[in-house]
């Protein structure tokens, strides 16, 4: 005896649909909370390396000392490079509200901008 499908193609697309927008909705709100995150390790960054004047062996010291810990806390992703990034992310937009819309959310075009030519002359 074949059985009756019970779930229909419209009540599974439902549901599915339900999903798929939660999915959608939590990824938007996790890449701001990261690229909030980046931007006030970048803040960090700034000052501690500023107190008073830049000193640059200083940062560079500081930066790969950073990248070694947080490798090992939190894996990859914290190469030397990627924590100059953050760096440069704070520099490029050091005023908090300037990377986000009236809704706390980070404006696209924005962070378009800061292309790999912006960054690397800034390094």
């Amino acid at each position: 005896m074949k059985q009756k499908k019970i779930v229909s193609k419209n009540f599974y697309n439902d549901i599915k649909s339900i999903l798929d927008k939660a999915r959608e909705s939590s990824y938007r709100a996790i890449n701001f909370l990261m690229v909030e995150a980046y931007w006030n390790m970048g803040r960090l960054i700034v000052e501690e390396e500023y107190k008073g004047k830049k000193r640059a062996r200083y940062g560079d010291f500081l930066i790969k000392e950073l990248s070694v810990k947080l490798t090992k806390d939190f894996g990859k992703g914290f190469t030397e490079t990627n924590i100059r990034y953050f760096r440069l992310f704070f520099l490029a937009f050091p005023i908090h509200h300037a990377v986000s819309d009236e809704s706390g959310n980070v404006e696209k075009s924005k962070l378009q901008t800061l292309s790999v030519e912006s960054v690397d002359s800034k390094m």
